[in-house]
């Protein structure tokens, strides 16, 4: 009996600790949208969030300009944040994300693609690339899974198809951008650094829509993602079908890191720092760690949207730096902690 208690009460406080993290998530969002060009208060925010009639050029720039920005920092963040659990689950590696694997490298390579070649696709612009950026970021997962099905798709091999992946996008990158002229270079780099100053609230339905779509698929999963963390001869022999659950734990990858970085660009380190803040918040049982790492990448990609207007006022700060100047000095403090526990 006491153990029952004792593992209610876990999962009580595990619970609380998400709760807690939405709490600041909400925080966070409220000073997203104060800050900019044009300070606002926090209880300027909140009374033209919930009230109308109020002065039309506040609305405006809270509803119009700014809520679509905070909103698309949270949704990405989430997908990213959600995005790393899963691969560092599904590959039992702790360096394993989107990033570091290739597909946001493939994503960029699909954006960059259609930089390059725009004048003749018959899409609009703003459109064409995040469609591209979202089929290359699936072709990168389609090809780590069909060389890791050649071979048993055992976690080493996935490691190793993913930084293959990685070296060859990148190499194709670097070949776009040697083609480009001056005005698409620019415009690829400025893509590839990562901004949120193009969201609508379209971009950010697309994304959530992705979102609410994978995360309970995903949920539904969770513990048989939970057992295939303690090794595949472990889950089968718990009854587990690693294969079937990997193949489909990387399709949700590719979906949520293809949503996520479509409309974005490239954005690092959410999805590899996220997933280490919430397993050390609430462990590994994946029906904890999948909403807490969604709302720890949220929480983190909304913060360094309002870095990014604080470095310099009025200018338009891509906010990939910064997750990669925050992330850098944090994942560093969790690696030499980590050390320090063992």
């Amino acid at each position: 009996m006491s153990a029952a208690l004792a593992w209610r009460a876990a999962n009580a406080r595990r619970g609380a600790v998400t709760a807690g993290l939405c709490a600041l998530l909400l925080a966070s969002m409220v000073a997203d949208i104060a800050t900019g060009p044009a300070l606002l208060s926090p209880g300027v925010v909140l009374r033209n969030l919930v009230a109308s009639g109020t002065d039309p050029v506040t609305q405006a720039i809270v509803l119009t300009l700014r809520m679509p920005v905070a909103l698309m920092a949270v949704t990405v963040g989430a997908a990213l944040g959600v995005s790393g659990a899963v691969m560092q689950t599904i590959l039992n590696n702790p360096l394993a994300s989107s990033y570091t694997l290739g597909i946001s490298a493939a994503a960029g390579f699909g954006a960059a693609l259609t930089i390059l070649f725009g004048a003749a696709l018959p899409l609009p612009e703003h459109w064409a690339i995040p469609l591209a950026s979202f089929g290359f970021a699936g072709l990168a997962c389609a090809l780590v899974a069909g060389i890791g099905r050649l071979r048993g798709a055992t976690p080493e091999l996935l490691v190793l198809a993913g930084v293959a992946c990685l070296f060859l996008f990148q190499a194709l990158l670097s070949l776009v951008q040697v083609l480009a002229s001056p005005e698409a270079l620019q415009q690829i780099v400025f893509w590839l650094f990562g901004s949120l100053a193009r969201a609508t609230m379209v971009k950010v339905s697309v994304v959530a829509a992705v979102l609410a779509l994978m995360l309970p698929v995903l949920m539904s999963d969770a513990w048989r993602l939970t057992a295939l963390h303690l090794g595949d001869e472990r889950a089968r022999a718990l009854g587990v079908r690693v294969g079937a659950v990997r193949l489909r734990a990387l399709v949700a990858v590719s979906l949520l890191t293809g949503a996520a970085v479509a409309f974005v660009g490239t954005i690092g380190f959410i999805g590899l720092v996220a997933p280490h803040v919430a397993r050390r918040l609430v462990g590994e049982d994946q029906r904890h760690l999948l909403p807490a790492s969604a709302a720890c990448g949220a929480l983190l990609l909304s913060l360094a949207s309002v870095a990014s207007k604080l470095i310099l006022p009025g200018a338009l700060f891509p906010i990939g730096i910064v997750t990669a100047l925050i992330g850098v000095p944090f994942f560093g403090w969790l690696i030499l902690s980590q050390g320090r526990r063992q």
